[in-house]
């Protein structure tokens, strides 16, 4: 009953995957991951039936069970996601919610020897895994990706690596446009890390790791720096390379490391570009007051893909009345746009 609970129309299935290639990874976590596929209604009805799918990445900090999370007068996505298929508000679609958390927050779903090879967990465990246990479309014009910010970050960049795989994708205010969203950030982040350890990242980890996480107001400006940088310029030994100095000046070699994970500069590639003109439906919003101006990398990203040659009858763009927080209604919208284009409308 709400604002407590509610019952599902569908069902969601919980269900542990033991990777193998993060088994062994840098920074210890586990290689046992819950996955959750979520059955929409009728599923069990017509045993010959197959389904789409549709694949969602969390943001920053993200981890599985966090999807359960009530915040007043608001409901969790999955609760959102069944409603609208209770209402027949879009085809039916299996959703299958993925985990990529690490001990430093997140992997931005790439590979790195920072934090282990999220992106090949995705591509190469978690979809055969999904399409041999249930009923699924297994081609990639009926399998989507969506997610939030780091999410959306993860949504935008897999197509693009892995066209064969995924054929459309939704990304709400995704990480893009590093030069917006993250170098304006530099200075005061080299700012606490020198203030309170006397710059060095090993003082901050060692601290981190003796106490409550998350106990001082540095503690997330900080871990979300040198997580994105494990993810984006480790080099292959594994040492964390950060895109600036002890004062905050741009350390260009790794910021370039960085920036060739840009989805803007990607989607100039020309691979990715190809990759980008195969895909059925891409969703592309922000809110118009994001905190981190990942409303100005949903526009150049928006720019680059149509100049890329990226039909627009095949984009859906919208910059709607908001922040980069309590969006989740806007989940929904695209998972049903994400459906009904993979059905065919």
């Amino acid at each position: 009953m709400l604002p407590w609970s509610t019952e599902f129309a569908g069902v969601l299935e919980e269900h542990d995957l033991t990777s193998t290639v993060l088994r062994g990874n840098p920074l210890g976590d586990p290689h046992v991951r819950p996955i959750w596929v979520y059955l929409p209604p009728g599923y069990g009805d017509d045993p010959g039936r197959r389904y789409p799918v549709v694949y969602v990445l969390q943001g920053y900090t993200g981890h599985l069970g966090m999807w359960r999370n009530r915040t007043p007068f608001r409901q969790p996505f999955p609760e959102l996601a069944d409603a609208m298929f209770a209402r027949g508000e879009a085809p039916p679609g299996i959703v299958v919610y993925v985990d990529a958390w690490t001990s430093l927050g997140g992997s931005q779903f790439v590979d790195s020897p920072g934090t282990g090879n999220y992106h090949s967990y995705l591509c190469d465990e978690v979809v055969p895994w999904v399409d041999e246990r249930y009923r699924t479309l297994a081609d990639r014009d009926h399998r989507a990706i969506t997610g939030k910010s780091s999410g959306g970050y993860g949504a935008m960049i897999t197509p693009m690596r892995r066209p064969e795989l995924f054929g459309a994708f939704a990304t709400h205010a995704g990480d893009a446009l590093f030069d917006a969203a993250y170098r304006p950030e530099f200075p005061m982040v080299a700012r606490l890390l020198l203030d309170e350890y006397g710059g060095s990242v090993t003082d901050f980890l060692a601290d981190f790791r003796s106490r409550i996480p998350m106990s001082r107001e540095s503690d997330g400006p900080l871990l979300e720096f040198y997580g994105y940088s494990a993810a984006y310029s480790a080099d292959p030994d594994g040492t964390v390379r950060l895109p600036f100095d002890e004062f905050g000046a741009t350390v260009p070699a790794a910021w370039e490391r960085w920036l060739a994970h840009d989805p803007v500069v990607m989607a100039g590639q020309p691979h990715h570009a190809d990759a980008l003109r195969s895909m059925r439906a891409i969703w592309i919003d922000a809110g118009n007051r994001d905190q981190y101006y990942l409303d100005l990398g949903a526009q150049a990203f928006r720019r680059v893909i149509a100049a890329a040659g990226v039909a627009d009858e095949r984009v859906y763009f919208e910059l709607f009345d908001g922040t980069h927080r309590a969006i989740e209604y806007r989940y929904p919208l695209a998972l049903a746009w994400l459906l009904r284009r993979m059905a065919g409308d």
